[in-house]
């Protein structure tokens, strides 16, 4: 009985052993699934919005993205862009990097050589388009570059109904094309002509936009750095040249004079001008002088 009782006890303990065994295996299996679970959600978290690669059944979408933010550098940024649209087959429809200058100070550092200061910010707008199927790989690579994300915004349009009413458009324009065809030939049956086929033209010119649109999603980027940056250019001390040739003693002396003798003659000339006026002044100033000494002057009356 007592062997029996120490046989069921060991069993018992062995079995006890056996499930805490399986028990901490679970609870490590259980673990490490949710580290996965929770590494898979950082991960999404932190990678591009599915809009950029969504799919729907019988749905067309014209997709466009609008990325705002700031990098380290703003040319290498440019350039890394580019390389990336360039690789996924796309191309860039505008880039615009310019450095926006916030001040500008001239310091002399000898009488020849100064130092021009310019603090500045550099920015660039782009615009790319890019095959719709690697919008997201895009997003992608241009979120790598960045310091911070100040927006980043992506639109689906739904064109399904636009798709099928030019499709009925062009059905609808071929068909009265025929019917016009039927009409006995005459100025009205010109003129409905060109009408139809300027307004095909136009559905034709409508429906290639929108293929185009449907194959190559556009993207507008901006990016800048959030820092002001530095410029010191070496230039010429311009006051100390100023000042060298500002004045000149003996230039200015000859200048004057020459300047006199010109006066001089200008003043003669003038005169000549106006010798009638200074010939009737002298002849009044003449008889009002002679008058005066011709009048006798006038006795005082004695009181």
């Amino acid at each position: 009985m007592k062997t029996t009782y120490i046989k069921l006890s060991l069993s018992a303990v062995l079995l006890l052993g056996i499930y805490s065994c399986k028990k901490g295996e679970v609870a490590e299996t259980d673990l490490n699934a949710y580290a996965t679970t929770d590494s898979a959600s950082a991960i999404v978290s932190d990678s591009i919005s599915s809009v950029a690669d969504m799919k729907v059944k019988d749905k067309q979408f014209i997709k466009t993205a609008d990325v705002s933010m700031e990098v380290k550098d703003v040319y290498n940024a440019t350039i890394a862009i580019e390389k990336s649209v360039q690789e996924l087959g796309g191309f860039v429809t505008n880039s615009n990097l310019q450095s926006n200058v916030i001040s500008e100070d001239t310091y002399n550092t000898s009488n020849e050589e100064a130092m021009l200061i310019k603090k500045y910010q550099s920015e660039n707008r782009m615009q790319v388009r890019i095959p719709t199927e690697k919008l997201g790989e895009l997003l992608t690579a241009i979120n790598s570059n960045k310091l911070f994300l100040n927006s980043r915004s992506i639109n689906a349009e739904d064109v399904t109904a636009n798709i099928k009413y030019s499709e009925l458009e062009g059905k609808r324009n071929q068909k009265t094309s025929e019917n016009i065809n039927k009409l006995k030939t005459n100025k009205d049956k010109v003129t409905l002509d060109d009408e139809n086929m300027s307004e095909g033209n136009l559905q034709k010119l409508a429906s290639m936009n929108m293929t185009d649109d449907l194959k190559y999603s556009t993207i507008d980027i901006y990016i800048k750095e959030p820092q002001l940056r530095i410029a010191e250019i070496a230039v010429a001390n311009t006051t100390s040249i100023d000042n060298k040739y500002k004045y000149n003693f003996i230039y200015d002396a000859k200048d004057g004079f020459v300047y006199g003798f010109y006066l001089i003659q200008r003043i003669i000339v003038a005169l000549i001008n106006i010798w009638p006026i200074l010939l009737i002044a002298a002849a009044l100033i003449y008889f009002l002088r002679k008058r005066k000494i011709s009048k006798p002057d006038q006795p005082k009356i004695q009181q």
